[in-house]
């Protein structure tokens, strides 16, 4: 019998998908607990057509999202970072300041759990970064960390 799941459900499927499962399932589980609908062809078409629209919007992120990637591979950010003697950062750089200057200098918003530092920048000098775009679309942004005058 085939069935829309209206929620995810584990070993089943995703939440849109139509899949085929036995009566009793449908019956006794599926439908009680509000986690799939039966498919008529209504329902059918209007599922396929909403699993369409949903293709073409993940279609356009992933073309934005390499617009940015391409964006992002060459740009060069420059952080001003206070130093005391032997030009020792006093703190560090992290992702979230990284985030914040790619968004004054090129104008992108980007959270700062994409940005993947293994730690933060603790020293002067260039340094690449990568950075997750969407999904697995990545970049690499090279920061170039001067002294505050």
């Amino acid at each position: 019998m085939q069935v829309i799941l209206t929620q995810d459900v584990e070993k089943v499927g995703r939440r849109g998908d139509i899949v085929d499962v036995s009566r009793g399932y449908v019956r006794n589980y599926l439908v009680p607990r509000g986690l799939a609908e039966v498919a008529t062809q209504a329902k059918l078409e209007e599922a396929r057509r909403r699993m369409e629209e949903a293709a073409e919007r993940e279609r356009r992120l992933a073309e934005r999202a390499e617009e940015i990637a391409e964006t992002l591979n060459k740009s060069v950010i420059t952080i001003e970072a206070r130093t005391g003697e032997d030009e020792r950062l006093f703190g560090s750089v992290t992702a979230a300041n990284i985030a914040e200057a790619i968004e004054k200098a090129r104008g992108i918003h980007l959270d700062r759990r994409k940005i993947r530092l293994e730690e933060p920048i603790k020293s002067l000098g260039t340094h690449q970064v990568p950075v997750q775009v969407h999904g697995e679309i990545e970049a690499s942004v090279k920061v170039i960390v001067v002294p505050k005058l």
